[in-house]
């Protein structure tokens, strides 16, 4: 069955996801008449999700549709902790430049409780010195959770950034059984 876009093509809906984190947002479009996620937002612990929707200029509504309820659900679930596979074929990665591409697909590969390091990613990718640039890329995942940024560290297994604060992105990756050393860096044992 298809979906007729009845709202335009630059109209963009959005469905919140609470957590123990805070509020995360979906936010997504009709593309080609399936819904296509353009962006997932991180909490940010002193700004209201609508603030932040704001800030990056979508001007949408709140909307569900089955598909996207799914994906919300599926995010709620990983977030309490469990196993979750998430599908990428509903991520509209039009936005992304193509080595950003490269890499999100590439951190979408490190299995749950593994993490990888920037340059691991980088020579992975066949750039062995772009190590940099795959942080740049990763900074600006727009699908954090579904692409698990939070899986890249450092080569020295400290974490790194994370849009989520890097305390989120602890708690992440020791609720996916990442274990860190006395200064809260990731065990050698874990790195993928």
């Amino acid at each position: 069955m298809q979906r007729m876009n009845q709202t335009g093509p630059s109209t963009y809906f959005y469905e919140v996801v609470p957590s123990r984190f805070g509020v995360l947002a979906v936010i997504w479009r009709w593309r080609n008449n399936v819904p296509s996620v353009a962006r997932i937002l991180l909490p940010r612990e002193d700004q209201r999700m609508e603030d932040v929707i704001r800030q990056y200029g979508f001007d949408v509504r709140r909307k569900s549709v089955p598909e996207t309820e799914k994906l919300c659900s599926q995010i709620k679930t990983f977030l309490e902790g469990k196993a979750v596979v998430f599908s990428l074929a509903r991520l509209d990665m039009d936005s992304c430049y193509e080595f950003q591409k490269r890499v999100l697909l590439a951190e979408a590969g490190i299995p749950r409780g593994r993490v990888s390091s920037y340059g691991a990613l980088a020579l992975r990718l066949g750039s062995p010195r772009a190590a940099r640039a795959v942080g740049t890329a990763l900074a600006r995942n727009p699908f954090p959770i579904v692409i698990p940024c939070h899986r890249a560290v450092r080569s020295d297994g400290s974490l790194g950034g994370f849009g989520g604060g890097l305390k989120m992105k602890q708690a992440l990756l020791e609720m996916e059984g990442v274990r860190f050393d006395s200064k809260g860096r990731v065990e050698k044992e874990f790195f993928f």
